[in-house]
């Protein structure tokens, strides 16, 4: 993950939206067609567009309210517990036109490719009922067909419990094991599933009977595990193989053994850390003891309310202990593994995406964390077009 293979005085020669050649100045081909585009990049950084593999990008509302809360000393849980938190955004969700509610989730789309994001996960979890979910699962799915984004799309569904099960939960996860993941699945709304392990949330019994139903479907899971404790929530992703375990706030050295084992990807979402003033995951520890770790943002109106991926890479940076290098990687080829397109996106490589970023004159990576508050992104490339033009 040191190794950002960084290719000093390069080009790259972009084709029907793909990666056809790239390399030194002087190896520039002498046949290049005479009506080619050409971008100067001198005094530029060119890396790969950002993949996102964790995002909530579809909300109905923001919760600053909650925000003060936190500041007078309620925590997270205490604000769920009033009604707060996921409950709080599920009850607007639910009153909301899903017309609306894509022009808005599309607004925060065009947001984050301002920003760099190029690739990008969204949730449902907002809605708790089934056609809420699909509601929100079917928006997920026209962000794809309606902005340059390429997206992947998680059913959330076992993200709360909703008010009226509050005391019938183990009939709430059975009806999201016989109702909302066939529904998803038969509509083909759904990439991958996902769970709220958590103390107050999932138990780890219900999470893996959730994780086990999709599995059936051929969804794959990617979970919420250890943002407010040792929830096991590592441990039943590996064994439910996981493509991704999420938060890990709360981790040391048996989750790390235990992520060693198998070929779930650990993610980072330091965001969310930052915002709600939570331990921040053990990055060297793991990065040292030679895992692969993914960094994303979190994006949602309760505890991470930004997709920057720039910011994320500073905080890995300030708080995580974590190289410009080695955050680089972590926001996107490791992104691009956590959604199982490594061969499509998140390097610059022959044959993939053009999904290029084009930084605004630097003199090093290192610039873009130090520069934490400044978008350092001068032109945005998805699938060999410039889209913000």
């Amino acid at each position: 993950m040191q190794d950002a293979c960084l290719l000093e005085n390069a080009f790259v020669w972009i084709e029907k939206g793909r990666i056809k050649i790239l390399g030194r100045m002087q190896e520039i081909p002498d046949y290049l067609p005479q009506n080619l585009q050409k971008i100067d990049c001198t005094g530029r950084i060119v890396f790969p567009g950002f993949v996102d593999s964790h995002t909530h990008l579809i909300f109905a509302a923001t919760r600053e309210s909650e925000f003060v809360d936190r500041i007078r000393g309620l925590t997270y849980e205490e604000i769920a517990d009033r009604g707060g938190g996921i409950l709080n955004s599920a009850e607007k969700l639910r009153q909301m036109d899903e017309n609306y509610l894509l022009e808005l989730t599309k607004n925060r789309a065009w947001e984050i490719i301002g920003h760099g994001t190029t690739t990008v996960e969204i949730k449902s979890g907002y809605g708790l009922t089934v056609e809420d979910e699909m509601k929100m699962l079917r928006v997920a799915r026209r962000v794809g067909e309606e902005t340059p984004l390429r997206v992947k799309t998680t059913l959330l569904g076992a993200h709360a419990f909703p008010t009226e099960y509050k005391e019938k939960k183990d009939e709430y996860v059975n009806m999201v094991i016989s109702r909302m993941i066939p529904r998803a699945a038969a509509e083909n709304l759904a990439d991958y599933i996902d769970v709220f392990c958590e103390r107050g949330f999932f138990s780890v019994e219900q999470t893996g009977r959730i994780l086990e139903a999709g599995a059936k479907y051929g969804l794959r899971p990617k979970i919420h595990a250890n943002q407010l404790s040792f929830s096991g929530g590592v441990q039943i992703g590996v064994k439910n193989n996981a493509i991704s375990v999420d938060h890990l706030e709360h981790a040391g050295g048996e989750e790390i053994e235990c992520l060693k084992s198998g070929n779930t990807i650990p993610t980072f979402l330091p965001g969310s850390a930052f915002f709600i003033r939570q331990p921040y995951p053990p990055a060297r520890m793991m990065i040292d003891s030679g895992l692969p770790v993914c960094i994303a943002s979190d994006y949602n109106p309760g505890s991470a309310p930004t997709g920057n991926m720039s910011f994320q890479m500073a905080l890995a940076c300030i708080y995580m202990q974590m190289l410009p290098e080695e955050a680089l990687v972590a926001c996107t080829l490791n992104g691009a593994a956590a959604l199982e397109l490594s061969g499509e996106c998140g390097s610059i490589e022959v044959g993939k995406a053009a999904d290029l970023l084009i930084s605004k004159p630097l003199d090093n990576l290192s610039m873009i964390p130090y520069h934490f508050g400044s978008n350092l992104i001068e032109k945005v490339i998805v699938g060999g077009l410039t889209p913000l033009s």
